[in-house]
């Protein structure tokens, strides 16, 4: 390997190991901040906080595995820019595409990591998320439930007790609210007993209590005092939404629902995408000499916006029917290859100019 390529992929590579630790931990942070409140509220096991954290962050790396590379190539290369490196390089008879393959050296790799993260890694993750979510919420653990506080699970079921014995499964002077699209369920109860807690069938036992089913449209609302009442609790249902982001790629590919395919195309296109995202950030990181190598960070944070948003419409729009699957979400690596190009034309002509 030549000189110059080792030269600017280490500036971008030790840049990207910064960039990228930082947000994982900015990451990270958030997302331990967001389930420890779920925890705080009871509607979420403890103990589970730490692994989805862990899984969330590895969904997240499809993301910050591209934007660490972009942001790296843009301030490596606009340091050189900045002192006059890289005008000494194309002096020398250097051509700009050395740049760009001592940048494709570091993005091929990374990409191949981001494809295999998003195509893999990702629906596994889900998978485990929506696992713990389930044990917690469905399984009525009642380990993880506050007394004296409103403790709601996913699916809208509240539980308000006065007491909680969690080594006997033992409720006192509970109030269980369970909403439905036709009617809401409301069970005011002296004491209670967790009888079965598995995640597909949950029931608990109520002594002593009223029960009130109201009827959304007010005509059949009823009342009922009992003694002893075996109740038997929807489990924690899993979202279309979480479904598709946790099938995995084969699964996919054998829908032919819009959702799943905008999917199964916003996994395929990640590797493609964190390639073209590095292009473009050496195409645009051009500066003169003294202008600092932060001054194309704003029009390179425009440019991300604007893919980023962009990805996430046409994914939208592909899963509502709107835009055909074809281009679907390639419509974006599509656009991204296109200005590549031209940019990569454009370079070459600056440098005949500057020659001529």
């Amino acid at each position: 390997m030549y000189l110059i390529e080792r030269y600017i992929m280490a500036e971008t590579r030790r840049l990207v190991m910064i960039i990228v630790g930082f947000l994982i931990f900015i990451f990270a942070s958030y997302s331990a901040q967001r389930y420890l409140t779920e925890a705080a509220n009871g509607t979420l096991a403890l103990q589970a906080v730490l692994d989805i954290v862990w899984y969330k962050v590895l969904i997240a790396l499809e993301m910050l595995l591209p934007v660490g590379l972009y942001v790296s190539v843009a301030i490596a290369l606009g340091q050189l820019y900045n002192d006059s490196e890289i005008t000494a390089i194309f002096a020398s008879g250097s051509s700009p595409l050395r740049l760009y393959k001592a940048v494709l050296i570091l993005a091929i790799p990374l990409g191949m990591l981001v494809t295999v993260l998003s195509m893999y890694g990702r629906p596994w993750a889900y998978a485990q998320i929506y696992q713990l979510k389930q044990q917690s919420q469905s399984e009525l653990d009642v380990s993880h439930l506050l007394p004296k506080k409103f403790n709601i699970n996913d699916s809208g079921r509240m539980i308000l007790a006065e007491h909680i014995d969690a080594t006997s499964d033992h409720l006192s002077d509970a109030l269980i609210y369970t909403p439905s699209a036709s009617k809401t369920s409301i069970y005011r109860v002296h004491s209670l007993e967790v009888i079965d807690p598995s995640p597909t069938t949950p029931s608990v036992m109520l002594h002593s209590g009223t029960a009130y089913k109201l009827d959304h449209k007010g005509t059949e609302d009823t009342e009922q005092r009992y003694d002893n009442l075996n109740l038997h609790l929807k489990p924690l249902q899993q979202s279309p939404d979480v479904k598709s982001k946790s099938a995995s790629a084969a699964e996919l590919s054998r829908s032919s629902d819009p959702a799943d395919i905008a999917e199964l195309q916003w996994r395929e296109s990640r590797g493609i995408n964190a390639i073209l995202m590095a292009l473009l950030a050496t195409a645009l990181s051009r500066t003169r000499p003294r202008q600092g190598r932060f001054a194309t960070l704003l029009p390179l944070t425009i440019l991300f916006t604007i893919i980023f948003y962009g990805g996430n419409i046409c994914r939208t729009l592909v899963a509502n029917g709107t835009l055909p699957v074809i281009p679907g979400l390639w419509l974006v690596p599509l656009l991204m290859s296109i200005g590549v190009l031209i940019l990569i034309a454009r370079e070459f002509s600056l440098l005949q100019k500057l020659f001529r």
